[in-house]
């Protein structure tokens, strides 16, 4: 208990050194602006909140909350998608938060009945995992693995330390660009040189969840989302290919002790140091997750919804996955509405193969090795009850439903019940890539839309002012992974034992 207080007032003070939030000069989104084909901006969605709170006579976030937003929208041949990548949010006067969080979203009518559907796609967070003797599903975390859970955070550890990673962490966007015929469109985000916490997680049969105190931070090159969408009006069909690049680990810190200042190991390309830098061995960030069985997954979630119907999602055997753990590897997800029309797919056979670059025997990263990945649907409670973990993510969604509204007015009622709401969700599943030694890991899912595809953008309600049509529903994403127990740094390079069963910490 001592040294968890200890490490609270730590981070609080790491908090406080990086108070400054950066200026962004943000653009102006109005409602008009989503009877264009396109645009593409970058936005502050807690201003745009709260213009709509006070035309509405509604709660408003507080005036000193920010979240920098790039924003994509395309709307052609009967289909509006609406992306949003964060580039960094504030709560207060505390620093700004560097967290990848991304979402897509789209509206369109179905093929067969003309339907109105708004649906959401997630990336929620990076979680790595040590496989165990009693590992239900191989290759993939769940409950009986050990779990790290990883988000980048804004705190310049240095204050602590000089060989703690300084706060450097950078976003690049991936303009939106188009073919000729406006049929194909591209775009993406890109963060750079992250910092990132890790904590060890737990979740119990009953899927109550907890964390540990943070044990380790790292930097790694990069997170990289980028988005391909094809529409094709003849068959009635969009398809979004959306790419993950997991940056190469380039040093990871990981935590032994907290004294009046942290003691730890740091691992980088070269060896192991100490906490004053003193040379401790040749083992280097690469071979540590080697030597700890250390995989990498990532976690997903999609929402659908439907004016005056119910929505399932099931695999092509007809299972339903929803809050269910079933492996679809060399398979796909296919939502329908509840009286059987199709709406949409996630394919995960068709691209299941991932690239892993082995920085160790090529550093210029232009040779990979093909893995295949896993893909099961899990349960929704050992995500969705963390909201210790998810507190920020929380504050950002709980604003979401104000943004349907000029999307399609009719669907506002339905979206307070489940955007805003992670336990609502059709379904969350988890992609793995159990080849990984913290390498950079190149991995692309596929998603298709069925829509009555037409000829001319869909023009939105004509509700003027400054009414956000967005959706973040981004709940986080978080950074590349590996948390480890606490050890003496005699104890860091051996392998992980299978533990015991999780227990849950004693105060």
């Amino acid at each position: 208990m001592k040294n968890k207080t200890l490490i609270g007032t730590l981070l609080v003070c790491v908090f406080l050194a990086n108070a400054m939030v950066p200026v962004f000069s943000a653009d102006t989104l109005l409602a008009t602006d989503f009877t264009a084909e396109s645009f593409s901006k970058t936005i502050d969605f807690f201003d745009y909140a709260r213009a709509y709170a006070l035309l509405h006579g509604m709660n408003a976030p507080p005036d000193d909350w920010h979240a920098y937003m790039y924003m994509n929208y395309v709307n052609t041949t009967g289909l509006k998608l609406l992306y949003a990548g964060l580039t960094n949010v504030s709560f207060g006067g505390a620093g700004a938060l560097t967290i990848p969080m991304q979402t897509f979203m789209m509206y369109y009518k179905t093929n067969n009945r003309s339907r109105d559907v708004l649906l959401a796609e997630t990336f929620l967070m990076l979680l790595a995992f040590n496989e165990t003797g009693s590992s239900i599903y191989s290759g993939s975390p769940d409950r009986n693995d050990t779990l790290w859970a990883s988000f980048s955070l804004g705190f310049d550890f240095s204050v602590f330390n000089a060989s703690l990673p300084a706060l450097n962490s950078k976003t690049e966007i991936i303009p939106l660009s188009h073919s000729d015929d406006k049929l194909h469109w591209t775009w993406g985000m890109r963060y750079t040189n992250l910092t990132a916490i890790w904590w060890r997680t737990w979740v119990l049969p009953n899927n109550h969840t907890f964390n540990s105190s943070p044990v380790a931070i790292a930097t790694y090159d990069e997170l990289t989302f980028s988005y391909n969408l094809t529409i094709d009006p003849d068959a009635h069909t969009a398809t979004l290919t959306e790419n993950h690049v997991i940056g190469r680990i380039r040093e990871l810190v990981v935590f032994w002790e907290w004294l009046i200042i942290p003691l730890f190991n740091r691992y980088n390309s070269t060896g192991c140091y100490g906490t004053f830098g003193n040379y401790v061995s040749n083992e280097t960030v690469y071979d540590f997750i080697e030597h700890n069985q250390i995989k990498m997954s990532i976690v997903n979630f999609q929402t659908s919804i439907l004016a005056d119907h119910e929505t399932v999602s099931r695999t092509p055997s007809g299972q339903n996955v929803t809050d269910t753990d079933v492996s679809v590897s060399d398979s796909n997800v296919t939502t329908f509405a509840d009286d059987g029309e199709k709406i949409f797919d996630a394919s995960f056979g068709t691209k299941q193969n991932y690239k892993l670059f082995n920085y160790t025997a090529d550093p210029t990263e232009t040779e990979y090795s093909t893995y295949d990945s896993t893909a099961r649907t899990s349960q929704i409670g050992g995500f969705a009850q963390n909201t210790g973990l998810f507190q920020h993510h929380i504050n950002l969604m709980k604003f979401l439903p104000l943004l349907v509204v000029s999307m399609y007015p009719g669907l506002y009622a339905r979206a307070k019940e489940t955007i805003s709401n992670m336990s609502r969700a059709n379904y969350f599943y988890l992609i793995g890539y159990p080849e990984y030694s913290g390498f950079r890991v190149e991995h692309d899912p596929t998603f298709t839309a069925y829509l009555a595809a037409s000829a001319a953008p869909v023009a939105p309600p004509n509700w003027g002012g400054v009414i956000v049509i967005g959706v973040i529903a981004t709940i986080i994403v978080g950074a590349a992974v590996v948390l480890v127990k606490r050890r003496k740094p005699k104890q860091l390079s051996q392998s992980l034992q299978p533990p015991a069963p999780p227990q849950p910490p004693t105060s």
